[in-house]
């Protein structure tokens, strides 16, 4: 089956898709995605964050100074505002290509994860900024679209081929279904009117399996006080978990889809207006 010609067929509806998005937004995806079982977040592994007197954030071991602090809470309040943008994208795009759409009650990351993050890299790269930290953070909004290894590939082709034909430009494409460890494809995109870089991981069943089984292995993991022996072992019995996870048919060979230029706007294309007699230009 050729899933590029099957998704340009699907692309070139981009138009009625996008007003379906909109109407989308409070109709029938709403109920698609009340149909799919909730996915309980997994149990804490870490103590609960404080505040301390001078503003920053201690967790763990991690800090944030007062500054940093303030920024992430930034950071957080413009990624809330995007997601309402995206989210009827992605609820559409699963719509259309009969996807479950998993968890989708988490598609925020918590404040105290995103501290965590970025506290962990300006932890493990001296001299980055906070700003620098949080340009990297891709998944402050994210989604997992899930269909079954039989309608996989097909899936992938025509949700990501929406996505970028409503103008999301592909950031970062990850389809590890070939190597050692974690299965799955975790793509990047940035939102064309707020800048929002979000997440969508596609997923088969058994994958999406593997990883919420492998999820405290890896919360362990990312420790700051894990030793290197015990993150090797960690790691191998991940390893061994995604190893069993069946690869869907044609997954090695998805990649992004081409990079758009944003449509131009139609009013540049206007000539000027032409001025009326007697009047003075």
């Amino acid at each position: 089956m050729n899933h590029r010609r099957t998704a340009s067929r699907l692309v070139s509806r981009a138009a009625t898709a996008a007003a379906l998005a909109t109407a989308l937004g409070l109709g029938a995806a709403a109920a698609a995605t009340a149909a799919v079982p909730a996915v309980p977040p997994p149990a804490a592994t870490a103590p609960a964050a404080s505040s301390g007197h001078d503003g920053g954030w201690h967790q763990d071991g991690l800090t944030l100074s007062a500054a940093d602090n303030k920024k992430v809470d930034a950071f957080v309040a413009r990624a809330r505002r995007a997601e309402r943008a995206i989210s009827p994208q992605v609820r559409t795009a699963a719509v259309i290509t009969h996807a479950a759409l998993i968890g989708f009650d988490q598609r925020l990351k918590s404040p105290d994860s995103l501290k965590r993050k970025v506290a962990t890299k300006l932890r493990e790269n001296p001299g980055q900024t906070a700003d620098q930290a949080l340009g990297t953070v891709n998944d402050a909004v994210r989604f997992t679209l899930q269909w079954p290894a039989g309608k996989y590939s097909q899936g992938v082709t025509t949700a990501s081929g929406l996505l970028a034909v409503w103008g999301n430009d592909s950031a970062r494409w990850s389809n590890t279904w070939t190597r050692p460890g974690y299965k799955g494809i975790n793509a990047a995109w940035r939102a064309p009117r707020s800048g929002q870089l979000f997440e969508v991981q596609f997923h088969t069943p058994e994958s999406k399996r593997a990883q919420l089984e492998t999820h405290k292995l890896y919360e362990e993991q990312r420790l700051p006080g894990t030793s290197p022996e015990r993150v090797r072992e960690l790691q191998a019995q991940q390893d061994a978990i995604f190893a069993a996870v069946p690869v869907p048919p044609g997954a090695e060979q998805l990649t992004a889809p081409a990079r758009r230029l944003p449509a131009p706007d139609p009013a540049r294309r206007l000539p000027a207006p032409a001025s009326a007699p007697g009047s003075v230009s």
